[in-house]
């Protein structure tokens, strides 16, 4: 059942299908139950569902009276959600409903992410679709599926499938500024084999746990140089092998390729522990200096573990030595977009063990031959350590139209709306608009959002007044395309 805060919170449309969001699971390449619940209630408002090969929803709505020769206008946002939560949380985000707070104006999950990226979007379709008073042309809803794990519902899309030529992309955090560009790009997955050995008689197995961090989202947030909790640990072990002799018996890291590694645990054995909780104190002050202002919440913690096994010598090496010289973070700022991010890349997951090891690293441009170029530069590290690196998933990033006249329709209205100037951005991040402009050439294109602060970490909120302009914005802008 839905939480009772959302009863008295407006546009009470929009916020009731954002409560249905929140109550049914939606992980990335987990939309079906989502998918079907929204099929259904399309059905009950006598409005035409289709699915395509990909798990991509269209839903259709026919013009307003009186606007039946006005353009079609595609709403566009996808229905999955970065799934986080903080160390200790027992939520399953295959099972569990998220339980948002209202706390001064804004609605936040306080150990989970809240699915706001992009599930206000979607709340506002539905709103579309739904409302009855709303003077509009013809509506294509496109709810894409599995935009977090790698675009792959917007890769996916049906050629031919839309008909419109105008399309308003709702997945942007900023209240106030219409996106017109974004930044492509691809994966580099790291694997090797591995052979286990057994523990050395008498030596002690113990646990490193790197924690505390704010994580966030890895393209919107890089240039802030919030810490990584995997290369941060990568250092811990790495100087702590000029200290004293030791094993590692796995490292794991991060929970998601397009977030910012908020924790990060190491298993080691080593002849004995005596000074290590000492040492981890020093190496504890250290970091927290570098990250002050930043990441003041970062942990260094020495726990009890057991294990028979550790990884072989020539993996540990291997493993340890490319993640410590791997990127990470922003590689150049744009030299056409001042003020923002061109190329950037994030270590977003790793899990080593005794009998092999795989890790991710997800590259951001918003020029497509520089991505590649530091996707190149990555398999190349890892081929020098003997260790498979694989690209994967490029899609392309979303070129800036300056003369785009739904940019103008959109600026002018806001202006009318809102008795102000709006900004036009370029966003460090992956939209579908890239991928889905280049399947529909001549598809005019703009992104605009409420103000979404935490994306893809617990913690997440949106801010309710902005969701409410957000929907006014909507319907005044469908309104004026006439």
């Amino acid at each position: 059942m839905p939480s009772p805060i959302f009863a008295d919170l407006s546009p009470s449309t929009v916020w009731q299908h954002f409560a249905t969001l929140c109550e049914i699971p939606r992980p990335s390449k987990q939309e079906a139950a989502l998918r079907a619940h929204l099929q259904a209630w399309a059905s009950g408002q006598g409005l035409p569902a289709e699915v395509d090969a990909a798990g991509n929803l269209l839903i259709r709505k026919p013009a307003a009276p009186g606007c039946e020769a006005w353009p079609t206008v595609v709403l566009q946002a996808h229905l999955d959600m970065v799934c986080q939560k903080n160390r200790g949380s027992a939520h399953d985000f295959t099972r569990d409903p998220i339980v948002p707070v209202l706390r001064d104006g804004w609605l936040i999950a306080e150990n989970t992410t809240l699915g706001a990226d992009n599930g206000i979007g979607a709340a506002l379709m539905l709103a579309v679709l739904e409302a009855a008073d709303l003077r509009h042309g013809p509506i294509e809803a496109l709810f894409t599926v599995d935009e977090e794990a790698g675009m792959g519902g917007a890769r996916g899309l049906a050629p031919g499938w839309l008909t419109g030529q105008l399309m308003l992309n709702l997945d942007t955090e900023d209240w106030g500024e219409f996106y017109l560009g974004c930044a492509g790009g691809l994966d580099v997955d790291v694997s090797r084999p591995g052979e286990a050995e057994p523990l050395p008689a008498g030596w002690t197995v113990c646990r490193i746990a790197l924690s505390g961090l704010r994580g966030g989202h890895s393209g919107v947030d890089i240039h802030e140089e919030r810490g990584n909790a995997i290369k941060l640990l990568v250092e811990v072990l790495h100087d702590l092998a000029g200290v004293m002799p030791y094993r590692l018996v796995s490292l794991q890291g991060g929970t998601a390729r397009n977030a910012l590694p908020r924790e990060a645990f190491a298993v080691i054995a080593l002849p004995m522990a005596e000074g290590l909780e000492r040492w981890l104190a020093t190496q504890q002050s250290g970091l927290r200096e570098r990250l002050r202002g930043v990441d003041d919440g970062l942990s260094l913690a020495l726990e009890a573990a057991e294990s028979e096994s550790v990884m072989a010598g020539q993996d540990q090496f291997a493993w340890l030595a490319a993640l410590h010289a791997a990127p990470h973070g922003v590689r150049r700022m744009s030299r056409q977009v001042p003020g923002v991010v061109e190329t950037s890349n994030n270590l977003g997951m790793v899990d080593l063990h005794p009998g092999g090891g795989q890790g991710n690293f997800m590259v951001r441009s918003l020029v497509d031959r520089s991505a590649g170029a530091l996707a190149d530069e990555i398999v190349s590290l890892f081929a020098l350590a003997g260790t498979e690196a694989v690209k994967s998933g490029q899609y392309p990033g979303w070129t800036p139209n300056p003369d785009s006249a739904l940019l103008k329709t959109c600026q002018a209205v806001f202006a009318r709306e809102f008795g102000g100037a709006s900004a036009v951005k370029v966003i460090h991040a992956g939209l579908e608009c890239g991928i889905i402009g280049a399947q529909y050439p001549g598809m005019d294109i703009v992104s605009f959002g409420p103000t979404i602060r935490g994306a893809h970490a617990p913690g997440e909120r949106v801010e309710v007044a902005a969701v409410a302009r957000c929907w006014d914005l909507l319907k005044a802008i469908l309104a004026a395309l006439g």
